[in-house]
């Protein structure tokens, strides 16, 4: 039975979220083509015709859950627009996120499993990495390049790599404390910021 172009493009899309999950669960190596289009309800043969390669999958299934992390953020933010940065560390820096790998940031889940890739996914991860930065710098007052580079780069590493750590040990409470920890630098990193800037007006405003 010829399938439709709606159902075709139906198909395509549920691939590329099923993908999007079990990548991040299992790694881009660590699940072959069968399996992914058996968790999309569909036969292996069926892949070819939707996707020039494993690859070509990788990519949109990439690009895919970074755009699920970032409307999580967004969601987020949204709840406490006063102090958007505490609402996405409490979400991102969780025992929550850290149970749910497959759901959650796949800059923590295949980071390391992306510097191994093809650039068409490295492409992908640095697409969605510009906008978390983008993200967090405007939330902190870093609407520039060059400034995000900085505190914007501080704040996702330690957020990603308290992730990586925690995920990484036995001990309960250990991960935990990473998480915690991770959280507690990035709010000192913004206060010591916010406090050099009121030192700074307070000096402009003497000289006047």
């Amino acid at each position: 039975m010829r399938v439709s172009r709606i159902q075709a493009e139906e198909n395509r899309q549920k691939v590329i979220d099923v993908a999007s999950q079990l990548f991040r669960e299992h790694g881009f190596d660590g699940i072959g083509l069968k399996d992914l289009m058996k968790g999309a309800g569909l036969t292996q043969g069926a892949f070819y015709k939707q996707f020039a390669s494993k690859d070509d999958l990788s990519a949109q299934a990439a690009s895919r859950a970074l755009e699920s992390t970032l409307n999580r953020w967004k969601v987020a933010a949204e709840e406490n627009p006063q102090d958007p940065l505490e609402e996405v560390l409490a979400l991102y820096l969780s025992m929550e996120h850290l149970a749910k790998r497959m759901d959650g940031c796949p800059v923590a889940a295949l980071g390391s499993d992306a510097a191994r890739q093809g650039g068409g996914l490295k492409a992908a991860f640095e697409a969605g990495i510009t906008e978390q930065l983008e993200m967090l710098g405007g939330w902190i007052g870093d609407n520039h390049r060059n400034e995000f580079s900085g505190r914007a780069m501080v704040i996702l590493s330690t957020m990603v790599g308290a992730m990586i750590l925690a995920r990484a040990v036995n001990d309960t409470e250990l991960a935990r404390e990473f998480l915690d920890t991770a959280a507690d630098h990035v709010r000192a990193v913004v206060a010591a910021k916010a406090s050099g800037a009121r030192r700074t007006s307070v000096r402009k405003q003497r000289r006047k």
